[in-house]
């Protein structure tokens, strides 16, 4: 009996030692393992139990809650050019002496504009001049004389290039009769200078602003003979304004009394 009990206690044992070899839940290969950490479910077997989380934290987030989108930078709003000045208008007209030759070239250092060298509807200009002195027409028929007091001088003139010392202009006989003429403004403080005359007649010379405002009036009066002057006038206007002259014929003296224009300089 007793080396009965001795063989089952042998066999037990060894039944037991058999169970601990062959245990089903120890991987069977040889991967990581971590004794005492449960794997993940879901996970494949032979893969570490615990999951590291590489990516940045956010503290406080609930589940499938989002960091909130950064706040955007504010745009930038351009500043808007500042608005030009206002052009505040400007006209004066005097009158001065004309020169025995007048230098056209010198004098209308942006344009100028002679009448009379080659007909009586044509003019002589300013080679590459700015074109701001416009012959707007007038009353009456034009004829040419070359008999003024004064001469006209210049050096560089369009379609005629030079001259010395011309006599020549362009006269409108009758009452009511004469010129218009304009001058472009720039938004620039001008100064024009027209030379006219007449023969036994009184000349009204109107000058104004295309913008509005008063009209300043000279007379020029001579029964007997010719007379010719200067008449200075500076003015200003914005870019697309005008300068506008009105040179005619108030009463006449003889039966073809006239009012006549030389030419006109700017600068």
């Amino acid at each position: 009996m007793i080396q009965s009990l001795t063989a089952l206690a042998c066999l037990l044992t060894l039944v037991a030692y058999l169970n601990f070899e062959t245990d089903p839940e120890l991987p069977a290969t040889g991967g990581d393992f971590s004794p005492g950490v449960p794997t993940v479910a879901g996970r494949p077997t032979g893969l570490p139990g615990v999951i590291t989380d590489t990516g940045v934290a956010s503290p406080g987030l609930q589940p499938r809650q989002r960091p909130p989108s950064p706040t955007p930078s504010p745009s930038t709003t351009p500043t808007p050019a500042p608005e030009p000045e206002p052009v505040t208008p400007v006209l004066t007209v005097a009158e001065a002496e004309v020169p025995a030759v007048v230098d056209l070239t010198g004098l209308g250092t942006r344009d100028w504009v002679h009448w009379g060298l080659i007909g009586p509807d044509r003019t002589v200009r300013k080679r590459d001049g700015s074109g701001e002195i416009r012959d707007e027409g007038g009353r009456g028929q034009r004829g040419t004389y070359d008999t003024n007091p004064e001469g006209f001088s210049w050096r560089d003139g369009t379609p005629v290039g030079s001259a010395d010392a011309t006599s020549t202009g362009t006269y409108a006989c009758g009452v009511g009769n004469g010129f218009a003429l304009s001058v472009a403004g720039s938004g620039e403080l001008r100064t024009v200078h027209l030379f006219a005359g007449l023969w036994m007649s009184r000349g009204r010379l109107d000058v104004r602003l295309s913008t509005g405002g008063p009209t300043r009036t000279l007379r020029l009066e001579d029964p007997h003979t010719n007379h010719t002057a200067q008449w200075v006038i500076r003015f200003r206007v914005p870019r697309g304004q005008k300068l506008l002259v009105s040179w005619t014929t108030e009463q006449t003296f003889n039966g073809c009394g006239n009012v006549g224009i030389q030419a006109v300089a700017l600068r």
